[in-house]
């Protein structure tokens, strides 16, 4: 909304609008269509900049500018320009957040648990050492950690096998609110309500559940949601 909302300032601008979900192949495949129509710029936001290197390298050579948002990639060759958010601050703010909530409870040795998104992703590695620079400040410490890949379905297994794990927790945090669907699936099915999360990227799904305030998610950290609407008039100069 906030990329369809900038280019609406634009009356020169046509503004195409493409999610092929978190699947990679649907992913390239949209960038490859998107290069054989000849448009004029591309802004790709990829699930993993390293899978999806080649492919904007490709528009870039075609002579098609990439911005690239977010998770970027490797190849300096394959972005005009790359737009990112302070994916430190996201782990900082989570930390406080879970930190202080358990010193406020008295809860002293907790068991804290992380489900990132993919884990050898530049920005999961910064999330995570925010998440842990913090809790250090309270004392505290990561029980255990695992990826989700950034997909609804990964997101349901990983927190399974998480909650199985440990009888007991006292807090998650969990990287992406997307994913974060089926982590939330996986606590409803097991019965689980004794600790609260945190998401992350500010979904509107999870922004409801936190209104509701009826299930264990508490709260989403995020950065600027303007991203996306600064990398669209960064397209159109």
């Amino acid at each position: 909304k906030n990329a369809t909302d900038a280019a609406a300032q634009f009356s020169d601008v046509e503004f195409k609008a493409v999610e092929p979900t978190n699947d990679i192949n649907q992913q390239i495949s949209a960038v490859e269509s998107l290069i054989q129509a000849k448009v004029d710029a591309l802004v790709i936001l990829p699930n993993d900049g390293e899978q999806l290197n080649q492919v904007a390298r490709q528009a870039m050579d075609a002579g098609i500018p990439v911005i690239n948002l977010d998770r970027v990639f490797p190849d300096k060759l394959s972005y005009r320009t790359w737009l990112g958010g302070d994916n430190y601050g996201m782990g900082v703010a989570a930390g406080h957040f879970i930190g202080k909530t358990l010193k406020d409870k008295g809860v002293s040795d907790p068991v804290i648990l992380e489900i990132q998104g993919i884990a050898t992703l530049p920005l999961t590695q910064e999330r995570s050492k925010g998440f842990a620079d913090a809790l250090k400040t309270y004392g505290f410490s990561v029980t255990a950690q695992q990826d989700a890949k950034f997909t609804v379905e990964s997101g349901t297994q990983v927190a399974s096998n998480l909650l199985q794990a440990h009888k007991k927790i006292d807090a998650i945090w969990n990287h992406d609110d997307d994913q974060g669907i089926g982590v939330l699936a996986a606590i409803k099915e097991a019965g689980r309500d004794e600790f609260f999360m945190v998401g992350g990227a500010g979904s509107a799904n999870a922004m409801r559940d936190i209104q509701a305030d009826n299930g264990v998610l508490k709260a989403t950290v995020t950065y600027s949601p303007t991203m996306a609407g600064s990398a669209i008039k960064l397209a159109r100069l």
